[in-house]
């Protein structure tokens, strides 16, 4: 069997793997497990005795976002001290055997399931096994050397997080938004040939692209949402993430221009397919029709690429040939043909130059 597909997939994960933010997280998780584990020692009491909880907390805590790391690194303490509550509550009526453990597990789980825990869910049930299987008769001890640790782990996991290179996710955006406008801009290009062919059309693969309209979208919204959180807390975003409110505004247009698109492409396929649906758009409308959809495909690519005068001059165009195609409707309408789909195309057109010229 070849091992092409197998490497063809591989490739992604491994360039994923060694991308510079994962190799730059990478060794921040490994400075700040080191210096847990160097301060675990200094800890007074008890604590001094169970240092390897200490990496633990930094490792619950490092998260790729500053307030992610604080969010589950509190969740995790708070779910370590409800968990140790519970074990204290049974180790006062029983040692360690099958019974205590599966009672401590299952009602770990059960407040594990209560809402809003978090990361703290998950901790619920450890901890409170951890206190009844390992502390044995100094589960005191344990208990206090096991969340101070931890505490001291999570503490030092936030701390470098946020000093050293807090992460701050903007790269990923403008990818994103030019696939989606790339996505766009060919279903309309699509759907203009498709209107110039004799029907049904040759080129067929606009009518189901939804489901690659709907993942291009996704990957905007994600990496708008990844950015805005990656700047939540961070001491760099003071300088760097001033362009956040702008790709909020980008985010918003290409959600909208998706919608209309989407709809176009809902009537159209009406219109080819659907021989009783009553959508049918006249011989005369169709070259209009073609011209209106490339003209406006243009003013989408030519959004967000700089060229101020050149989107100003395609936006320009694309209402031309909207009016165009309206002053043909109205013509088919005078002779009393259906105009309804057509009208439909034309509105969601007129509706897209809008969009993008507000986000302009």
């Amino acid at each position: 069997m070849s091992l092409k597909p197998q490497l063809r997939r591989l490739l992604p994960a491994l360039r994923q793997a060694a991308s510079r933010h994962h190799l730059l997280f990478a060794g921040k998780t490994a400075l700040a497990a080191g210096l847990a584990w160097y301060l675990a020692p200094l800890m007074p009491g008890p604590a001094a005795s169970y240092p390897y909880y200490a990496p633990l907390g930094v490792l619950v805590s490092m998260h790729p976002t500053v307030v992610a790391s604080a969010k589950h690194g509190l969740q995790s303490l708070l779910g370590l001290s409800l968990g140790i509550a519970m074990a204290f509550a049974v180790t006062t009526v029983a040692t360690p055997s099958a019974f205590s453990v599966a009672v401590v597990v299952g009602i770990g789980v059960v407040i594990g399931g209560l809402p809003r825990l978090g990361a703290a869910s998950e901790w619920v049930p450890m901890a409170a096994l951890f206190v009844l299987v390992l502390g044995n008769s100094n589960a005191p001890g344990f208990s206090f050397g096991y969340v101070l640790q931890m505490g001291m782990g999570v503490a030092v996991g936030i701390l470098i997080n946020w000093v050293v290179f807090p992460p701050l996710h903007l790269e990923g955006i403008d990818p994103a938004i030019a696939g989606h406008q790339r996505a766009l801009s060919r279903q309309l290009q699509d759907m203009a040939m498709a209107m110039t062919e004799s029907w049904p059309p040759n080129h067929e693969e606009w009518a189901g692209r939804s489901g690659e309209l709907s993942r291009t979208a996704t990957a905007v919204r994600t990496a708008v949402g990844e950015a805005e959180l990656s700047a939540k807390a961070n001491p760099r975003s003071r300088r760097r993430a001033r362009r956040l409110p702008s790709d909020l505004v980008g985010l918003r247009t290409v959600e909208r221009l998706t919608f209309h698109v989407q709809d176009i492409t809902d009537v159209l396929q009406s219109v080819i397919w659907e021989k009783d649906a009553g959508t049918v758009i006249p011989d005369g409308v169709l070259a209009n029709l073609s011209g209106a959809l490339e003209a406006v495909a243009g003013v989408i690519n030519e959004w967000r690429n700089g060229e101020a005068r050149r989107l100003k001059d395609r936006i320009a165009e694309a209402k031309e040939g909207v009016a165009t195609l309206g002053v043909s409707i109205t013509e088919a309408a005078a002779g009393q043909a259906s105009v309804n789909a057509a009208a439909s195309v034309a509105m969601s057109l007129r509706r897209m130059i809008t969009v993008i010229s507000e986000a302009d």
